[in-house]
């Protein structure tokens, strides 16, 4: 294309699309617009002038950005554990950022930040946006067959390795979307009725935080407590932890906490244990669920 047809106005026809790619590579909505606009202040500067394919043009110019991002969030130090806030969403949480995380998945984009970054660009441009291995191997310094091997180690990674799910999936699933559901709503009488009447909760002293473990003892408490927690649902999501189906709350795509539920025989929940822990979340094989 010509430098007379490079504008903002062109721009703006793809940055819907490069908005969707840098979400899903940094997991953060005010990140990912930040990328986008770092994507059109290096576009304007190189000018389009002889670029054919200026799609593949901005995406390559974003993924580098992503790339740089990426690295240097691994470069950076783990915060540490004391101060870490207690609840990651606590006020108004950006409803935009909570309505497209839980339509891309949020147990994908929890697998995707434990993702390294090379490996992450790769699954991510490759398998969710098309784009050749022979596009993305100058991008990643590496030839189309070693970019082919960091998208299949990522592949097998999202898939999840754990053992398969036990008793009946598919009634599991639709208990746990039903629980998510009420919680989001509000609806104590859904979360009652999903619940056994001597269920238990257990959350360890992170969750709240408090210098001991919490127990919740009975339908009602329980219930109860769940509605406290309206907030925390917005980023919340269905996930396989260590091949069960629970939730998973995961702000920015970073797991803050997890549920992981157990059930009677008749399908209603009789225990819920709420995690937190830094050491037990990162020991966790957290998966997406299969459509």
């Amino acid at each position: 294309m010509s430098d007379g047809s490079w504008s903002a106005q062109v721009f703006e026809g793809h940055r819907a699309r490069l908005r969707a790619v840098a979400y899903r590579m940094l997991g953060s909505l005010s990140e990912a617009d930040d990328a986008v606009q770092e994507t059109w202040l290096r576009a304007d500067r190189a000018g389009a002038d002889g670029v054919e394919n200026l799609a593949g043009w901005l995406t390559t110019i974003l993924g580098r950005v992503c790339l740089n991002l990426l690295r240097a969030r691994d470069r950076r130090r783990e915060e540490p554990l004391e101060s870490r806030p207690a609840d990651p969403v606590a006020g108004d949480a950006p409803v935009e950022e909570a309505v497209l995380a839980d339509s891309v998945g949020v147990a994908l984009l929890v697998v995707l930040d434990r993702l390294a970054p090379a490996e992450r660009l790769a699954f991510v441009l490759h398998d969710l946006f098309a784009v050749p291995f022979d596009e993305l191997a100058p991008l990643l310094d590496r030839s189309p067959a070693a970019v082919r091997q960091l998208a299949s180690r990522a592949r097998r990674r999202v898939r999840g390795d754990g053992p398969p799910p036990e008793g009946d999936p598919v009634r599991r699933r639709r208990a746990v979307e039903a629980f998510l559901a009420a919680t989001r709503g509000g609806d104590f009488d859904a979360l009652v009725g999903l619940l056994h009447p001597d269920v238990v909760l257990h959350a360890d002293r992170f969750v709240v935080p408090t210098p001991e473990p919490i127990t919740a003892r009975g339908a009602g408490t329980v219930a109860r407590g769940a509605m406290a927690a309206t907030g925390r649902a917005r980023f919340t999501g269905l996930a396989l932890l260590d091949g069960s189906v629970g939730l998973v709350m995961a702000p920015h795509g970073r797991p803050a906490l997890v549920l992981a539920f157990t059930f009677a025989a008749d399908g209603l929940i009789t225990g819920i244990e709420v995690v937190a822990d830094r050491e037990r979340l990162a020991a966790l094989e957290i998966a997406p669920l299969e459509d």
